[in-house]
């Protein structure tokens, strides 16, 4: 077994004992120890710490975003349509671990994990924009990435406050954030531009 499938069976376990445990180093230890590892692999797996934990459940969750929306058909949508629909599946394939979002986001908020933050909800951002099949290369990459980077960040928010039925008012806000953006971006690009690909080339380059 080589080690991305032993992060991502490690990650697994984790997610079951983070609500009880919290996220720090030593539940991904006894998580590795449940599996049969030794403890000292998770050092050798996440030498980061968990900034390396982090940018693994923000992958794994873009993939099991990515694998859901294969089942969609997207022939017909409009393009803010696709990305809403991305933003949505996302937070539904996150709803069985609502509660380790929760704990990952009150760490990625303080200082000493805002950059990692910022990373992966820019990698996020450009995982939807991929898919939807968005393939610029000059400002409006930024443009894009940069306000649904904002958009996706407001929504995760939301969503850990939200107590009603399959997150619909999530969802209604996350629509309404979508019109706001596209209503804005629409003359925000020569604002955006230089700020935005500065912030991807020194901040949010994009990791495993």
């Amino acid at each position: 077994m080589d080690n991305e499938k032993i992060k991502i069976e490690i990650l697994k376990q984790a997610l079951i004992n983070i609500p009880f445990d919290g996220w720090n180093i030593d539940t991904f230890k006894e998580s590795a120890t449940n599996l049969g590892h030794d403890a000292l692999i998770i050092d050798a797996l996440f030498p980061n710490g968990l900034h390396d934990t982090f940018k693994l459940f923000s992958k794994w969750s873009d993939d099991q975003m990515l694998e859901e929306l294969q089942s969609k058909n997207t022939t017909n949508m409009r393009i803010h349509d696709k990305i809403a629909l991305a933003v949505e599946t996302r937070i539904h394939t996150l709803t069985p671990y609502k509660d380790c979002v929760r704990a990952s986001a009150k760490t990625l908020a303080t200082p000493q994990y805002a950059r990692t933050g910022t990373q992966i909800t820019w990698n996020c951002a450009d995982t939807i924009w991929t898919w939807v099949g968005d393939t610029s290369t000059d400002y409006n990459r930024y443009t894009k990435r940069g306000l649904l980077s904002g958009v996706l960040a407001s929504t995760m928010i939301y969503w850990l406050q939200d107590d009603s039925d399959n997150a619909t008012k999530t969802i209604e806000f996350l629509n309404r954030r979508i019109q706001n953006v596209l209503s804005i971006g629409k003359n925000a690009g020569p604002v955006i531009k230089p700020v935005a690909s500065l912030f991807e080339r020194f901040i949010v380059r994009k990791t495993s």
